[in-house]
C-alpha cells in the first residue's frame, strides 16, 4: 500500500519543480563568481544567480506552507536527496566554457520569460504574485543571454565555433522543457498552472530570431534526453548537491 503525503499533492509537486529549476541553475551561475571573463560579467552572472535563488526561496516557502508538515525552505533545499529533485536536466549541466553557460541560459530564459508572464494570471494568488516579480527578472535574463549569444556567434571564428558547439551539445535537453504530465495538466485545467506546450511557438520564434542575428544554425531535431522531472538525473546533480548542502548536513539546524 502506497502512503500519500502532503508532499505528493499536485500543487506542492508543481511548486517544487519550479523551485528546483531556479535553485539548481542559480547555483550553477554562482560558480562563475570570481571566474567570469570580465568584472562586469562577474557581477551580472552573480546578480542573475541571486534572482533565481530568490525565486527558489519564494517557491520553496510556498511549497512548505501548502505541505504543512513542518518543513521550511531550507529543509526543502538542503535536506532532500538527488532523486527527490524535480528540475529539468538542462539546468544541471556543467558550466563548461562561457559559451556553454550563455547557451544554457538562453535556452532556459527563452521559455521562462513567457512562462512567468502566463503564470502571473494563475488563479493561485501566491503563484501569480511570485510569477509577476519573476517575469521582470526573466525578461532581463533573456536579454542578457541573447545579447551575449549574438556577440559570440557573430564575433570571431573561435567564438562562433564555441557558441555553435554549445548549442549543439545542449539542444537534446530542450525537449524536456515542454513536457506536461497529469499533475501539470490537471492544474492547468483549473487555471493554476501553465501548459508549457502552449508557449512553444513563442520559444521557437525567440530561438530562431536570435540565432539568425547571431549567425548560428538551429540544431536539427533529434532524440531528446528526459527524466529530471521524474527524479532521474545526470551525475552532475549529485556533485551540485554535495557542494550546496554540505554545511546544513554537516551542522544540522545551523544558522547565522
Amino acid at each position: 500500500m502506497t502512503t500519500i503525503t502532503a508532499a505528493d499533492t499536485p500543487l506542492v509537486q508543481y511548486t517544487l519543480r519550479l523551485a528546483d529549476n531556479a535553485l539548481v541553475l542559480g547555483h550553477r551561475l554562482s560558480e562563475w563568481c570570481g571566474h567570469a571573463p570580465m568584472l562586469e560579467e562577474d557581477i551580472a552572472l552573480a546578480n542573475i544567480a541571486l534572482d533565481l535563488i530568490g525565486q527558489a526561496r519564494s517557491l520553496y516557502a510556498y511549497a512548505a506552507a501548502v505541505e504543512g508538515e513542518g518543513r521550511d525552505e531550507d529543509a526543502l533545499a538542503y535536506l532532500r536527496d538527488a532523486g527527490e529533485y524535480r528540475n529539468v536536466l538542462l539546468v544541471e549541466q556543467p558550466n563548461g566554457d562561457f559559451a556553454v553557460t550563455i547557451a544554457r541560459q538562453f535556452l532556459y530564459a527563452a521559455l521562462m520569460a513567457p512562462f512567468w508572464r502566463a503564470l502571473a494570471s494563475s488563479r493561485d494568488e501566491t503563484l501569480a504574485s511570485i510569477a509577476a516579480k519573476a517575469e521582470k527578472e526573466a525578461v532581463y535574463h533573456l536579454r542578457h543571454a541573447s545579447e551575449w549569444l549574438i556577440r559570440l556567434g557573430d564575433g570571431t571564428a573561435e567564438s562562433h565555433a564555441r557558441a555553435q558547439a554549445a548549442l549543439d551539445e545542449l539542444w537534446m535537453y530542450t525537449g524536456e522543457l515542454f513536457e506536461i504530465d497529469a499533475i501539470e495538466r490537471g492544474l492547468a485545467q483549473r487555471g493554476i498552472a501553465v501548459d508549457p506546450q502552449g508557449l512553444r511557438p513563442e520559444w521557437d520564434e525567440t530561438i530562431d530570431r536570435v540565432l539568425a542575428e547571431a549567425t548560428l544554425a538551429r540544431p536539427p531535431e533529434q532524440w531528446m534526453q528526459t527524466g529530471g522531472r521524474a527524479g532521474r538525473h545526470s551525475e552532475h546533480l549529485g556533485f551540485i548537491l554535495a557542494d550546496l548542502q554540505f554545511l546544513q548536513r554537516a551542522y544540522p539546524g545551523a544558522n547565522w
